[in-house]
């Protein structure tokens, strides 16, 4: 499925190493009605590598999202982005929710899975706002393919769902999934959305799914890109940057150097 690839070389200083080169390609996947396109991060090396599923928010894909894969990529990761909005046409910050974009994220999935340079294991999930929704739907559809969620801000309700449902539940995902998940998310966020992903991590501590709840004092919404970011959200970047890998690591199972096992 890897036609009409285009390979960007992305220069990167690497602990141990004088340099290493992580390639971005670009691919697209044919799905129901969808012509998706997918950016694959590839580490330096031989690999294999650490499969890693990055779903982006409602705002669509730019040089931040491009640049958060690259760094997933660094941190050994092969990581695979789906763009679930253009493949449908649908404008950038879309209120309602597509149920059909879900089948897009998941061909990505599957073509994660297949990628020649990927371990064949259970892949890791990094979701930003809309994209822990996808993850937590297709962790209670395919838990088998899930090794752990890390969420930036995630949305932990259906954007369709009626008030009630947003005010006072959780998605019903939450009470089926067995996935380890990591929340990620700023003090000074959304109210609605820290209270969501509060009443995410109560419901999953209590079924005894392994997760953990990080906030970071004096962040903002979406603290981690922010053109303005503050002095604290820039270190609440690399902290989170450092947690969602150690997170990856420990419930992917991988070795001490973060290489498959």
């Amino acid at each position: 499925m890897q036609r009409s690839i285009r390979i960007i070389g992305l220069m990167l200083m690497l602990p141990g190493l004088a340099w290493a080169s992580v390639q971005i390609q670009q691919d697209t996947l044919k799905t129901p009605g969808a012509e998706v396109p997918v950016d694959i991060a590839i580490p330096a090396g031989k690999g294999p590598f650490p499969p890693v599923l990055f779903i982006h928010a409602k705002r669509g894909i730019d040089e931040n999202e491009r640049k958060h894969i690259t760094e997933l990529a660094e941190q050994g990761f092969l990581v695979v982005m789906p763009d679930w909005q253009s493949g449908r046409m649908i404008e950038r910050w879309p209120s309602e929710h597509n149920p059909e974009t879900e089948l897009d994220v998941e061909a990505a999935l599957d073509y994660l899975i297949k990628h020649r340079k990927a371990c064949k294991m259970p892949v890791g999930i990094v979701g930003q706002s809309r994209g822990p929704y996808y993850a937590i739907r297709l962790a209670a559809k395919r838990p088998q393919d899930i090794a752990a969620i890390v969420s930036y801000y995630g949305h932990m309700q259906n954007p369709n769902a009626p008030e009630p449902d947003q005010l006072f539940r959780t998605a019903p995902e939450i009470m089926q999934i067995t996935t380890p998940m990591l929340f990620l998310i700023g003090e000074a966020d959304f109210e609605l959305r820290r209270i969501n992903g509060g009443r995410a991590f109560y419901a999953l501590w209590e079924r005894g799914v392994p997760v953990e709840y990080q906030v970071y004092p004096l962040a903002r919404r979406a603290f981690d890109f922010r053109a303005d970011q503050s002095p604290e959200e820039k270190i609440a970047t690399r902290h989170a940057r450092q947690r969602a890998k150690d997170w990856l690591t420990r419930w992917m199972k991988l070795s001490p150097s973060g290489t498959c096992r």
